[in-house]
């Protein structure tokens, strides 16, 4: 039977949790350039939160430097401004150790590819249980216009001003060498895709990558407006949606297939080739090799961009997996917290010095 609360009466029901949007918004001024992309981000994810049903003091956002991270102080949950690239180490050591939050990294194409690359790549090779947000604006716009990983080779910059000599990074393909395994790209303007490729995120068990193509209309404005506008965006932009052929362009002119006798893909005239050729869409192929070749398919100029989920299969976590270790150990040994410590400090090898 129930116990009875003070006036007699079975408890009540346990209330289901109702937030909004606004229950995420702080009291902190937001401090980014009037026009950045960052607030529709900021926007969006604050829309998305509160379909989580999960209690904010058990949401976690750890940011490392630059425009991006200061996230965590927009976000009325409880957060981590730390230090230039080490968001994910400092985010692997929260989820292993309180597997109940749920755990956020902000970042940009600065913070994590440059002086975070290492960090970055063995958070997801692990597959820690972290939901990775890489905001790539594709400069440094915190220290004033930098190019930055992601730049263009021959980015004139105030660091670069014969033009860059770098290739770039393409993070998307850097993240499915770490094995990755969930990994998709969306943009900053689009609310709709954004927030649904958020949802997919937080419902993957393990390490979720999500590039988001960000616009810093100060230091490198309209990078990315061939996929935004709509003179362009049908010709320039494959939408990824699970089992649905990869067609696009705005009358489906052009799709996406396997090159005969090659490898990886390449774009055609749908009227070109037989309906059977043209490429099903399946973002949970075991080997990462299909999803990376999705990955190499932009041109220079973005032309053939993909945006949406490109991988998400199933292991394993990191968290999952010291878990298990730490409970066969607990069950190897008895007694108080205290003796069963002492047994663990002198088991297997030990020596004595004289």
């Amino acid at each position: 039977m129930p116990e009875k609360n003070p006036a007699g009466t079975a408890p009540a029901a346990p209330v289901a949790l109702k937030l909004t949007a606004k229950d995420f918004k702080t009291d902190q001024e937001v401090r980014w350039c009037p026009g950045c992309g960052d607030y529709a981000i900021l926007a969006a994810l604050q829309s998305f939160m509160p379909e989580l049903g999960i209690p904010r003091e058990r949401i976690v956002f750890i940011s490392g430097i630059g425009c991006s991270s200061r996230f965590p102080y927009y976000m009325n949950t409880y957060g981590m401004h730390s230090i230039h690239g080490r968001a994910p180490a400092i985010a692997t050591g929260l989820s292993v150790s309180r597997p109940d939050l749920s755990v956020w990294v902000i970042t940009g194409d600065g913070d994590a590819l440059s002086i975070g690359g290492n960090h970055l790549i063995h958070a997801l090779r692990r597959n820690v249980n972290l939901k990775i947000l890489l905001f790539n604006n594709r400069i440094y716009g915190l220290t004033k216009g930098q190019y930055s990983p992601t730049s263009e080779l021959g980015k004139v910059t105030k660091s670069t001003p014969m033009g860059s000599a770098d290739s770039p990074f393409n993070p998307l393909s850097l993240a499915l060498g770490a094995d990755a395994t969930f990994v998709a790209r969306t943009i900053d303007s689009d609310r709709k895709h954004l927030q649904s490729v958020l949802r997919a995120a937080a419902e993957h068990n393990g390490s979720a990558f999500i590039e988001i193509y960000q616009n810093c209309n100060i230091f490198n404005d309209g990078a990315f407006d061939t996929l935004k506008e709509p003179q362009t965006r049908d010709d320039y932009m494959i939408r990824l949606e699970h089992g649905q052929p990869l067609t696009f362009g705005a009358d489906g002119q052009w799709c996406v297939v396997h090159p005969p006798g090659g490898f990886g893909l390449e774009v055609r005239e749908t009227a070109s080739v037989a309906p059977e050729e043209i490429v099903v869409h399946d973002a949970t192929v075991p080997e990462p090799a299909y999803a990376f070749a999705l990955s190499r398919l932009p041109e220079a100029d973005l032309r053939y961009t993909p945006i949406g989920v490109f991988r998400s299969v199933q292991r394993p976590s990191y968290d999952e997996l010291v878990k298990t270790q730490l409970d066969t150990a607990k069950a190897k040994v008895s007694g108080t917290p205290e003796q069963e410590l002492e047994q663990l400090l002198n088991s297997g090898d030990t020596w004595t010095i004289l």
